[in-house]
């Protein structure tokens, strides 16, 4: 990856073009705790227009568990294609999941890690379906501690290191949003379509990646880094204001 701080904006959105958006930090801002995120209204009526506009070819590819999605959505999420768990699981806009079995290891690992922060404030533990991670945003001088343990537990339950913005997470070895792009486009409704990918963090840059090499491209949501995005979108604002434009 290289560091492309003249990344233009995209080009408008064609309604015979795919979507897929990364959550928090795309299309909601990030907050201090990962349960205190809302939909507001607006996101709503705006994922509606584009599910009817793109005819169902609108991916929501997250970090976070589908359940988490789902609740988080409500109706909104019926129609389109959520991807969870950095890639892990699969809810189709059908209603079939695909996803490994989960394991008990998680919840164990979410307890014991609970148990090694207990009584450092802000520190907060997030168990997912196929996950854990450690959300130090109220306590960034834990971050080197974070990372110390998460690499301590990785190692010893085999699991895999993911880094995020002032959070790290442990979660099943052999996914990220990459093979999970990759593998929806390959779809018959998502196949032979360009695709745009749009997303805030590192997690998303497999992402970019797979998104590129299927003919699409990447846009990076946020301040310029290195990133293997095409375009990039300044925020949450800028991402809402370019899919309406395309939803009109």
């Amino acid at each position: 990856m290289e560091l492309r701080s003249g990344l233009p904006k995209p080009p408008p959105l064609a309604h015979d073009q795919s979507i897929l958006l990364d959550f928090d930090g795309t299309l909601v801002e990030l907050v201090s705790r990962p349960d205190a995120t809302t939909v507001d209204p607006d996101l709503h009526g705006l994922l509606a227009r584009l599910h009817h506009r793109f005819a169902g070819r609108v991916a929501i590819v997250s970090g976070r568990s589908i359940p988490q999605l789902q609740a988080m959505l409500g109706a909104s999420a019926r129609g389109l294609t959520l991807i969870g768990s950095h890639g892990a699981e699969r809810l189709s806009r059908s209603g079939e999941w695909r996803g490994p079995p989960r394991l008990p290891t998680f919840a164990e690992v979410a307890r014991e890690l609970a148990a090694s922060f207990a009584g450092r404030n802000g520190v907060i533990i997030e168990e997912k379906s196929f996950g854990v991670a450690v959300h130090y945003r109220l306590a960034p001088a834990a971050e080197a501690e974070a990372q110390a343990r998460v690499d301590r537990f990785a190692r010893h339950h085999g699991l895999a290191v993911q880094e995020g913005k002032m959070m790290v997470e442990l979660r099943l070895p052999g996914h990220d949003k990459g093979t999970a792009i990759a593998d929806l486009l390959q779809d018959p409704a998502f196949r032979g379509r360009k695709a745009f990918f749009l997303g805030d963090d590192l997690t998303d840059e497999p992402g970019f990646v797979a998104t590129a090499e299927h003919g699409g491209a990447g846009i990076l949501v946020g301040p310029a880094r290195a990133t293997a995005a095409q375009y990039r979108l300044d925020g949450v604002g800028s991402v809402r204001r370019w899919l309406q434009e395309g939803a009109a």
